[in-house]
């Protein structure tokens, strides 16, 4: 009976990828058969049409006035234009159908992938005694309002914990609050507040062995959301003092600055310096990208990361585990936050056409994606601007990024939303082999463990 399940098993695998080849073939011969030259011709306007948007998305980022302007409505007419084509040519249910073929091969070839059993291993979650003496700092502005609107120091004072509110009119430094109370004998560091102020308090944790609870009350919370966390109420979070498990995560460094998802160098390190960027990020940003994407200000960085070396790119990005880069959905997000790898993004564009390459090309020139345990940014002047974790600051050049494997103890409550699984990468030339296949595939089937 096993053996009639596990062939069961594999011809619907090896179907899915039957139907995966299938789609994408139809998906890219159906303009040629519905419309013949005319179709081609009007596939070929579609990908120009792509191309054109993308450069003219570039001009409004570069340019300032009438420039800006006129790129504005080139990006935004573009796109019409080129649907108005297709609507005269009466192919538009064409683009429409093509589309969901698109979709039902990237559904079909990811369920043959994933049934491979090539499947991340999950993190290891460890059961721990509850904590006797936790402190926590909230941050009552945070998230707007948060802490007070899901009443959460009253709620954490009620299951045993010390809190303290931060004061909204003057600065404080959490990270001499922290110390204090670990030397006061808390037994466990817990924040309400952004991803800045969470990983300034994480450091002091993972310094005494401590475990570290999240508290989702921030704005964005992304460290939250890939440690599985609830975001939608972040009372929730508070369970992990009576239910919770521990996990056992990385934590970044920049020089000796700590952070839990990211140091940012070049365009988006010199945009958060802007004093006007907390209240208007879009304004800010557009006031400065001119000068700084053609290098009209700014510093001309190199970033090598385990032996290799990006040039002269215009931002970096080094994290803490790497993103997620091949799944729209689940872009921006982290899978692991264990693997003792920082992930490394460099952006190097210098044109219009690189732009459209950029959008266009699997493989463009200008991105350079990679890992490593060690990243050293240099600059041609003495200091470098970086958004670290959200936060402005400015340290001397050059900046050496770094990473403690598990170094941080994370209390999680045992319940909670989790990180959504992450599709398999399309592998076309796999899919074929396994469209080919007549008996059982020849995919493992244990869990991938790095």
């Amino acid at each position: 009976m096993a053996a009639a399940m596990s062939e069961r098993y594999h011809r619907r695998q090896r179907w899915a990828a039957r139907g995966a080849l299938a789609a994408v073939a139809l998906a890219a011969l159906l303009p040629l058969v519905s419309g013949g030259l005319r179709g081609l011709l009007l596939l070929t306007a579609g990908i120009a049409g792509l191309a054109l948007t993308a450069a003219a998305l570039w001009w409004v980022l570069s340019r300032r006035g009438p420039a800006r302007v006129a790129a504005a409505t080139l990006a935004a007419v573009t796109p019409v234009a080129v649907i108005t084509l297709f609507a005269i040519a009466n192919l538009l249910w064409v683009v429409f159908v093509s589309l969901l073929l698109w979709c039902l091969a990237v559904w079909s070839g990811r369920y043959a992938l994933r049934s491979t059993g090539l499947r991340p291993a999950r993190v290891r979650e460890y059961r721990t005694p509850p904590p006797q003496r936790p402190f926590l700092l909230l941050n009552p502005r945070s998230g707007g309002g948060k802490v007070e609107k899901f009443a959460l120091k009253e709620k954490a004072e009620a299951l045993g914990a010390r809190v303290v509110l931060l004061d909204p009119d003057r600065h404080q430094d959490v990270t001499e609050l922290a110390r204090a109370a670990v030397a006061e004998g808390a037994d466990l560091l817990g924040v309400a507040g952004g991803d800045g102020t969470q990983a300034l308090v994480a450091a002091v944790a993972a310094e005494h062995g401590l475990p570290f609870l999240v508290i989702s009350a921030g704005t964005r919370n992304h460290f939250a959301m890939d440690l599985g966390l609830d975001r939608d109420d972040p009372s929730t979070c508070l369970d992990a003092l009576t239910d919770g498990v521990e996990l056992r995560v990385d934590l970044g460094f920049a020089d000796d600055r700590p952070f839990v998802n990211n140091a940012s160098f070049g365009v988006y390190g010199a945009v958060v310096q802007s004093p006007g960027y907390r209240d208007d990020k879009v304004g800010a940003a557009l006031e400065r990208l001119p000068e700084l994407l053609t290098r009209q200000a700014g510093p001309r960085l190199t970033a090598r990361a385990d032996g290799t070396t990006v040039a002269d790119p215009q931002a970096i990005l080094v994290s803490n585990n790497p993103y997620r880069m091949d799944d729209p959905f689940g872009f921006g997000r982290r899978e692991r936050l264990d693997s003792g790898k920082l992930g490394v993004l460099a952006v190097r564009v210098d044109s219009a056409v690189e732009a459209a390459e950029l959008l266009l090309s699997p493989s463009p020139e200008g991105l350079t994606v990679l890992t490593a345990q060690h990243v050293l940014v240099q600059g041609d002047e003495p200091q470098l601007h970086v958004g670290l974790d959200g936060e402005a600051l400015t340290l001397p050049a050059p900046v050496h990024c770094r990473i403690a494997r598990r170094a941080l103890r994370v209390r999680v409550p045992r319940d909670r939303p989790g990180v959504p699984e992450a599709p398999p990468r399309l592998d076309w030339r796999r899919l074929r082999k396994l469209a080919a296949a007549v008996g059982r595939t020849a995919a493992p089937s244990r869990s991938w463990r790095p």
